[in-house]
């Protein structure tokens, strides 16, 4: 199954053989259990962070979104975190994800499902 963003994402553009993005940080990390897949989304153009650094201001560094698709690739859920997170690991048997916060000191940040 493949699946296309609104805009056709993901946009880029090959220079000296290499493709260079040109729409939006996507997904940074996927990870998929017996029943779900779970994504962290980042959702910033590439265009804002460029020109945010130009600016001299440095954004977060992961996604602010966990997205969670069936197997076979429907969204069922999207949970909108206080944190911007880069890996996650998913214990659907305790009913957490632990997440990891480059941001911070102390990375390490632990989430509920329900």
């Amino acid at each position: 199954m493949v699946r296309v963003g609104p805009h056709g994402e993901p946009e880029f553009q090959v220079s000296q053989g290499y493709g260079i993005p040109t729409g939006i940080m996507g997904f940074s990390d996927v990870q998929v259990t017996d029943r779900a897949i779970y994504a962290v989304f980042h959702g910033r153009s590439f265009k804002e962070i460029q020109e945010s650094l130009q600016k001299g201001i440095t954004l977060p560094d992961g996604g602010q979104y966990i997205y969670v698709f069936s197997l076979s690739g429907e969204p069922l859920r999207k949970y909108v975190l206080d944190h911007f997170v880069y890996g996650i690991s998913v214990n659907e048997q305790e009913g957490v994800i632990p997440a990891t916060d480059v941001n911070r000191d102390d990375p390490i940040i632990e989430y509920s499902m329900k």
